[in-house]
């Protein structure tokens, strides 16, 4: 049922674009003609001459007028049309991210071993439905949800967690914190988690004694300069090229030039009559 109610509403949005489409070009053609949308209310007054000339004309301003009702038709249909379309186009970003932020909650719940109903009373909620609707892709992760999510499965490091959940799963929230100066934190953190997973991913390393490990320490650290220098290097030419591309894209564009008055000097003055 699911699936038929979806290729329903898909085809009736097909059918709508098509109609704004058609309206679009009829309005162009129309602009084209020099055809203006006439209501077809003349006075009786400017009309004049025989019945059947009366008759013509009457003819013509219904048939004027059906234009003019059409095309009037089709601009309201075409502005509704555009509304819709603008509001769909951001309806599936956050759709997207309601679903991506499910998916995750749905493997942290996994992971914890937890059920539904469980989640829901280690996270001091009414029932279970809130989770359902998230996991699905019908509600939205709110950052008080946050909070209680990194106080139950990162309570030794929330702040990544919650930095991380609210910049990929709550943008309004993230963009009040990106204009406190908080947009940095997450980057810094994320960089330093990676780097300590390097270690914390090789038991190997545990096993050293500390003259092995400050040897590989040492090296790690000459790898780690040599490869920082050689990046931004990179990273300046790269910069510098896009200057170069942007100065040249600027560059190449056309300027108007003033137009110049013909200049009247060299010119000989007629005689004047004495």
């Amino acid at each position: 049922m699911s699936n038929d109610s979806d290729r329903k509403r898909a085809l009736a949005l097909e059918s709508l674009l098509m109609d704004t489409l058609h309206a679009i070009q009829s309005m162009q053609q129309a602009e084209k003609l020099g055809v203006p949308p006439l209501t077809g209310q003349q006075t009786a007054d400017a009309k004049g001459g025989k019945p059947a000339a009366e008759d013509e004309d009457s003819l013509v301003d219904r048939l004027t007028d059906f234009t003019g009702s059409a095309f009037r038709l089709a601009l309201r249909t075409t502005d509704t049309s555009i509304k819709a379309g603008r509001a769909l186009l951001n309806s599936q970003d956050k759709l997207r991210m309601m679903l991506a932020a499910g998916d995750s909650l749905k493997d942290i719940r996994e992971v914890a071993g937890l059920t539904l109903n469980e989640m829901s009373e280690a996270l001091d909620l009414r029932d279970k439905s809130l989770l359902e609707a998230i996991e699905n892709g019908t509600a939205t992760l709110s950052f008080e949800l946050i909070l209680r999510l990194a106080a139950l499965v990162a309570r030794n490091d929330p702040i990544p967690f919650i930095l991380r959940f609210t910049r990929n799963y709550n943008p309004e929230a993230w963009q009040i914190l990106s204009d406190w100066g908080v947009g940095k934190l997450p980057l810094q953190f994320e960089r330093e988690r990676e780097f300590i997973n390097i270690f914390r991913g090789h038991d190997e390393a545990r096993e050293l004694s500390d003259e092995g490990f400050r040897k590989v320490l040492d090296f790690t650290r000459q790898s780690f300069e040599m490869s920082l220098h050689f990046v931004a290097e990179q990273e300046a030419e790269v910069a510098r090229m896009r200057d170069e591309l942007s100065t040249d894209t600027q560059t190449a564009r056309p300027t108007k030039k003033a137009s110049k008055k013909p200049s009247t000097a060299g010119r000989k003055r007629p005689p004047t009559s004495s």
